[in-house]
């Protein structure tokens, strides 16, 4: 693990979006606990009683900088800079549009970024988390944007795709 918080100059390589979300109370944001039974988690927050849920962000990404490729977590904050939306916006997005998801990396191959690292607060985290990213290129644009206008200039074919 690394010693110390780091700023990084680096090429994202992969997302994960096998697991990218998890459900919180929309109130105090606190986890929502999953159920014994089921597996299924909650929707009633035991600290504050609200029953509104809402999903936040928790993404593993592959990144490469000049010495190093290393998996990072990006958290709801970071994460919104690159999606362009909230994890429930996404979400929702994909389920209507089922291809999307596999999309992603084929919208961010290569995008650089400037990324500030820091030590997870769990000692037993395996990666560094994203606190901040920067995207480098001036011609940036938030997954979400390009997805929808993928889906939208495609939408004559039936499907969302970045080929023609």
């Amino acid at each position: 693990m690394e010693a110390a918080d780091q700023t990084v100059l680096c090429q994202l390589l992969a997302v994960d979006l096998t697991d990218y979300c998890y459900r919180v109370c929309s109130r105090c944001e606190r986890v929502l606990p999953v159920d014994n039974n089921n597996g299924v988690t909650s929707s009633v927050c035991k600290f504050c009683k609200s029953k509104v849920p809402k999903l936040l962000y928790r993404i593993l990404m592959s990144i490469a900088t000049d010495t190093s490729v290393k998996t990072v977590i990006c958290f709801d904050r970071a994460a919104t800079v690159l999606f362009g939306c909230s994890a429930d916006e996404f979400f929702h997005f994909t389920k209507l549009n089922p291809t999307t998801a596999s999309m992603v990396n084929q919208v961010f191959d290569g995008e650089m970024l400037r990324m500030t690292l820091t030590r997870p607060h769990n000692l037993n985290a395996q990666h560094m988390r994203v606190a901040s990213v920067v995207p480098l290129r001036s011609g940036f644009q938030p997954a979400i944007v390009t997805l929808r206008r993928l889906c939208t200039s495609n939408a004559s074919l039936g499907n969302c795709s970045t080929k023609k």
